[in-house]
């Protein structure tokens, strides 16, 4: 008899990270790397400069914290608005402003929600989430999971910039174990950005084909009318 896989909160959280690098990854353009050692804490807390929460329930229950330093806000935050092509004049300066907030928590939202799918695909079951909370702090915030947790357990994990600034993701999530029956195969994910500029580039390659057909048969014709 095979020895069924068991998925442990680890595995559930390295899941997490790795939507954190992709999604920041992909948005500041530059990359975004976590520590391997991950931290056994007792309490999750918003901490200064910039806290977000997020809370999960479904198939298990849970909590997000991310807490960002002044300066990885302001790097990734800038980052993102250049690559969006926003001009240097309409980018804020100052980690304290509504707009930093504003899409950090946009951010922490696409980070969720991809991690949600990669869960839906990889442990067959379904969690649903909030809408992020971002806010400025200046003092350590403690929070909780507003429900009964058997095991409760808690991880902190140590994010780096490309700049070197430092963030932290902390989650919070009841004591469990997915243990695999049988195997299966994981559907991979669609992205609909990559369907719209696969067909776009399809559709160019098309048009360009067409012209150079065009081309070609206008060389065509003219060498005809000279006898060649």
């Amino acid at each position: 008899m095979s020895k069924s896989k068991v998925i442990s909160t680890e595995d559930i959280l390295s899941t997490l990270c790795h939507s954190v690098t992709g999604v920041l990854s992909s948005a500041s353009g530059n990359s975004i790397s976590y520590s391997a050692m991950v931290q056994k804490i007792t309490r999750t807390c918003m901490r200064p400069d910039i806290g977000c929460f997020v809370l999960f329930d479904g198939g298990f229950t849970g909590l997000v914290i991310t807490n960002f330093t002044s300066q990885a806000a302001m790097e990734i935050y800038q980052d993102y608005m250049r690559s969006m092509g926003m001009p240097e004049e309409e980018i804020a300066h100052s980690h304290l402003s509504d707009d930093v907030s504003n899409v950090l928590g946009e951010l922490m939202n696409q980070i969720v929600g991809d991690f949600t799918s990669k869960v839906r695909e990889q442990l067959h079951t379904s969690i649903t989430q909030n809408q992020p909370k971002m806010m400025a702090i200046n003092k350590q915030v403690q929070i909780s999971v507003d429900t009964t947790m058997d095991r409760p357990q808690a991880r902190r994990v140590t994010f780096t910039t490309s700049k070197q600034n430092i963030f932290y993701l902390e989650l919070a999530m009841d004591k469990t174990e997915f243990i695999k029956l049988h195997d299966f195969d994981i559907s991979e994910a669609v992205d609909p950005d990559d369907i719209i500029e696969n067909e776009a580039k399809q559709k160019a390659a098309k048009e360009q084909a067409a012209k150079a057909d065009a081309a070609g048969d206008a060389d065509d014709d003219f060498m005809a009318e000279l006898g060649l």
